[in-house]
């Protein structure tokens, strides 16, 4: 097969292909908030979610960030994004439950974080919520999965929501728009590797 032949058939398929994707898109004529759920094992949930986060400052919208795990105030994402007009981004948990290692305490915290959560997705002003490590508080038990969904579902029509960590259930993934599941293939750390700035941090 010549050159010419292959350009010739390489061209037929890419009009086949755009044809069909165009026609998927003219199909896609709804708009309403989504609810994205970024789960698994692999590394990069909540980096996916923030990438979200910078997207949506990009396009002048309002954000708000509800970290519900990590205690720590001096990542590089809360240091670039906590500055950024249009991000309000707060920092809700004790640390990991490794690190409280009590139970009462989490749950506390947890729902003090949650209100924090419904203030925002009760505000039209928001147009992207994230709600980033929420899975472990509803795996954990620490606030109740029928409310989270209710609060969630209840929010303004074209907010969007994101919500990350392990392990989503059925459930959560069900009523999600997108699920998206990261594998844990490789990881730096299970080779001694600390947490590296920039990446991890």
């Amino acid at each position: 097969m010549t050159d010419s032949d292959k350009n010739t058939r390489h061209q037929a398929r890419m009009a086949r292909k755009k044809a069909m994707i165009d026609a998927s898109i003219a199909r896609a004529d709804q708009e309403k908030g989504l609810l994205l759920v970024l789960t698994g094992n692999g590394k990069g949930k909540s980096s996916s979610a923030f990438g979200m986060v910078g997207r949506s400052l990009g396009h002048g919208m309002t954000v708000g960030v509800c970290q519900f795990l990590k205690s720590r105030t001096d990542t590089g994402e809360e240091a670039f994004f906590g500055k950024q007009a249009g991000c309000d981004w707060h920092v809700l948990g004790d640390g990991f439950t490794w690190e409280t290692q009590n139970r009462e305490q989490d749950i506390a915290t947890s729902q003090r974080g949650w209100a924090v959560a419904q203030r925002m997705l009760a505000d039209p002003r928001y147009d992207l919520v994230v709600l980033d490590e929420l899975t472990y508080l509803l795996n954990y038990g620490y606030l109740d999965a029928d409310q989270v969904l209710d609060d969630i579902s209840a929010r303004p029509p074209m907010q969007h929501v994101v919500v990350t960590g392990r392990a989503a259930s059925e459930t959560l993934r069900d009523f999600a728009d997108t699920v998206s599941e990261i594998a844990d293939v490789k990881h730096a750390y299970r080779d001694g590797i600390k947490a590296q700035q920039g990446i991890d941090l």
